[in-house]
């Protein structure tokens, strides 16, 4: 009887974590697909443009076909070489969080490929056919404690949290990007990410005010405990506070 409780409720544990895991892989492809478009166009800001040098070679050329009567002191005093190239340093920061986005995606689908092997494993390890029951539930409760003792559940949940971070820096960057090509479509894309942001933001600090709220995100564990750390700080203080011996 414990043997079949125990291996049903590990099939549903690593039935979750898989199915957890073929989401990421699948948002994962589509982000990194769109996110590697984004980079193809703005990754060439970085780099000096060969036409820019061709303008300047014709510039130079047109300036003394104008004038003929210009002074040897002034074509002298023209410069031969065009300046070096220094990007944009709104460009560097725009390409910083792109291709950190992209890294962070791509890491999270390596992690979610690495977390169906170890459900697999897991599985594997756990029910072994030709053992006796009594071994089976033995090595069942050791790989049982090991999950706890090296928080896997929390590995699991910051898979979605890393996609999660990923998404913000895009869209932080796109903003940056937006700012420089148009201002009104701008304000138009900073305005429904900032909408989505404040929506967000409500999803993760609910379960914190409301116990049977179903709305979760991955950083509500995180906000939960950085909420009832500071709850316990100011208590603390507080009690040291009225209970000081003043002079």
């Amino acid at each position: 009887m414990y043997i079949k409780m125990t291996e049903g409720e590990d099939e549903k544990m690593t039935h979750r974590w898989q199915k957890d895991a073929d989401g990421i892989l699948i948002f994962t492809g589509l982000f990194s697909a769109a996110l590697a478009a984004f980079l193809t166009v703005s990754v060439q800001d970085l780099k000096s443009n060969p036409q820019d040098t061709t303008a300047f070679y014709l510039a130079n050329i047109y300036q003394l076909l104008a004038d003929p009567n210009i002074s040897r002191t002034s074509i002298l005093a023209t410069p031969v070489q065009p300046p070096d190239f220094s990007p944009p340093k709104s460009a560097v920061l725009v390409n910083s969080l792109w291709f950190l986005s992209l890294v962070i995606s791509l890491t999270s689908a390596l992690l979610a490929t690495m977390l169906q092997q170890w459900a697999r494993r897991f599985l594997t390890i756990t029910q072994p056919p030709l053992y006796s029951p009594h071994k089976r539930a033995s090595i069942c409760a050791f790989f049982a404690h090991g999950v706890k003792k090296f928080h896997l559940p929390w590995s699991v949940e910051a898979l979605p949290a890393l996609l999660h971070l990923s998404l913000f820096l895009f869209f932080t960057g796109l903003a940056i990007y937006l700012f420089n090509i148009n201002h009104t479509v701008f304000s138009a894309v900073v305005w429904w990410v900032g909408l989505a942001g404040g929506v967000y933001g409500c999803v993760t600090l609910m379960p914190i005010f409301w116990s049977d709220s179903p709305y979760y995100s991955p950083l509500s564990s995180s906000a939960w405990l950085f909420f009832n750390f500071t709850l316990s700080t100011i208590g603390q203080f507080l009690y040291i506070l009225l209970n000081h011996q003043w002079p």
